[in-house]
């Protein structure tokens, strides 16, 4: 975990002043530390019976495009408004810098499904939040939630529904 903490930077007062980002593109074109992910992520989930991963745009399409295939899963987009060419559910949420929409395909999850929702930073949780009330409309039997990075601080899983199980690869 430290390889990959070691290949995450850290831009100061971005989006807004006082914020600390963490910057996981560094991580991403590193193969070592993409590799890392791919196979820590796809660990938590080999014996649950995992049929589809749940990207949350834009960052959540990179780990959760690796963790579909090492688990030989499909893989589903949640996407902002107007990106998807199909019937849609959306869901509007707060999050940390305003308020905002995410659209997923009406037809994507089945009752036959078990789903890991991926992103990558937990935050105050609110883009989680709302992906995970779109999956549940479509009564999937199982859903998990997934992050790379989670920021402890902003207290983030306390938005996220109890019932849940909640995993983070690394936490600040």
């Amino acid at each position: 975990m430290e390889y990959l903490k070691s290949h995450i930077r850290d831009v100061y007062d971005f989006p807004q002043k006082g914020v600390i980002f963490r910057d996981l593109t560094t991580l991403f074109k590193d193969p070592r530390g993409l590799h890392i992910i791919g196979w820590d992520l796809s660990q938590l989930y080999r014996d649950k019976g995992v049929t589809k991963v749940v990207g949350i745009e834009s960052r959540g399409f990179i780990g959760g495009s690796i963790l579909a295939f090492e688990l030989g899963a499909g893989f589903v987009p949640v996407r902002k408004p107007g990106k998807l060419p199909a019937d849609t559910i959306k869901a509007s949420y707060d999050k940390e810098y305003g308020k905002d929409i995410i659209e997923i395909h009406r037809d994507a999850i089945t009752p036959d499904d078990v789903v890991v929702i991926h992103d990558d930073v937990l935050a105050t949780g609110g883009t989680m939040a709302a992906a995970y009330e779109l999956v549940k409309q479509m009564d999937p039997k199982k859903i998990y939630i997934n992050f790379i990075v989670e920021l402890s601080a902003l207290n983030g899983r306390a938005n996220l529904p109890a019932e849940a199980e909640v995993s983070s690869l690394l936490v600040y």
